[in-house]
Order: C-alpha cells, then sequence, then structure tokens
C-alpha cells in the first residue's frame, strides 16, 4: 500500500511539473534584433532574451481603441489596480474575443494588478474620468477609467511588423531543453504600444 501511495504521488508530482512547465509567461519589452525565427527582446526587467517564433504563429500590430469605441455587450480585458482610496481603476483596457473566459484573476501587468475579463454592462462620466461597470458572469465591478489609461486593440500583421525597436508583447513557453517558444506576439505599430 505504502508503495503504491510512494508511486500515486510521484505520478501526481510529475503531472504537476509537467502542467507548470506548459504554462505561458508574459515578455513584455523591447524588440532589438529579429535573425530567421529567433527574436532579441530587452525584457522590462533588464534582461536579454531569445525566443523562437514558430512557422504557425501568427504576429498581431497594435492599432488605437479609445472609449468612443467601447459599446455595451463588448467584452473587455481590463487590468487593474485599487487605489489607496478603493476605487478600482484601470492601467490597461483592450477588447477580447467573446469566446474568452470571464472572471477576476492576478495579472502580472504591475504589482498587485488584477486582470478583469468582462461585457460591459454600462459607461457612466464619473469624476476624473469614465466608469465601466464589467459584468464578469459570477459578479459586476466598478471600474474607473482615467484619461490617460493606456487603451489598444490587436489587430492582424504579419512578421515584417517586427522592426527592431518596437514595443513588443509576447506570451511564449518553455520546451523540453528550456528554449522559449512563442505563442502569441503583439508588436507596437507607428509608436503605438501593446499591453506593456
Amino acid at each position: 500500500m505504502q508503495i503504491f501511495r510512494t508511486a500515486l504521488l510521484a505520478g501526481f508530482i510529475a503531472i504537476s511539473s509537467a502542467a507548470h512547465a506548459q504554462q505561458n509567461i508574459n515578455i513584455r519589452g523591447t524588440l532589438t534584433a529579429v535573425n530567421g525565427k529567433d527574436l532579441s527582446i530587452k525584457a522590462r526587467d533588464g534582461r536579454e532574451l531569445q525566443i523562437e517564433l514558430p512557422d504557425g504563429v501568427n504576429v498581431s500590430i497594435t492599432k488605437t481603441f479609445s472609449m468612443a469605441d467601447v459599446k455595451p455587450g463588448m467584452v473587455l480585458g481590463v487590468t487593474t489596480v485599487k487605489r489607496v482610496d478603493g476605487a478600482v481603476v484601470a492601467i490597461d483596457v483592450r477588447p477580447i474575443p467573446a469566446t474568452a473566459n470571464q472572471g477576476l484573476t492576478p495579472y502580472d501587468l504591475q504589482p498587485d494588478s488584477t486582470m478583469t475579463n468582462a461585457s460591459v454592462e454600462a459607461t457612466v462620466q464619473a469624476a476624473g474620468g469614465q466608469e465601466l461597470t464589467l459584468n464578469y458572469k459570477t459578479g459586476t465591478v466598478k471600474v474607473l477609467v482615467l484619461p490617460n489609461t493606456p487603451m489598444s486593440l490587436a489587430a492582424p500583421g504579419n512578421r515584417t511588423d517586427l522592426i527592431p525597436g518596437e514595443a513588443i508583447n509576447v506570451a511564449a513557453r518553455p520546451d523540453k531543453d528550456g528554449k522559449l517558444l512563442a505563442v502569441r506576439v503583439q508588436v507596437g505599430k507607428d509608436g503605438l504600444k501593446p499591453t506593456w
């Protein structure tokens, strides 16, 4: 029985480790070079990273998005932080696919930030900006969007848009040898940064 339990535990640890290894890593920074399939990126924290861009991974570019484009029923990904006065303030707003999972999850854009994937219920003027009421199916949250809150959307691009010097946002995962492989890439366009 003890042998069975030990084997079961070892199997669980192996499965958990494999699942953990497949989690995407968000990398934000500046594209410094493109060498064939390899992207060189200087991350926000100063690290120099090499990421392989597989053939099947598409490149998105960044386009303008504003509160004027927000309509009731639209699904948004809104990254927020809580101010000392208790207000929930957006630090990034972007439209996401209607099929995306909705909810609140911790996020790594800034310390103590939260990602809210939710449908827009209402938009009203508020002191200092505009207030979004977001419904994430199991609850709602009111979010203050300030005039300087970064807002953008991802649009189809191609590999010729990968220009050194542009801001870039890559979701990557390590392969079995530890090399980072891109699974999603969004690059800046005409000075407009992706979520960064």
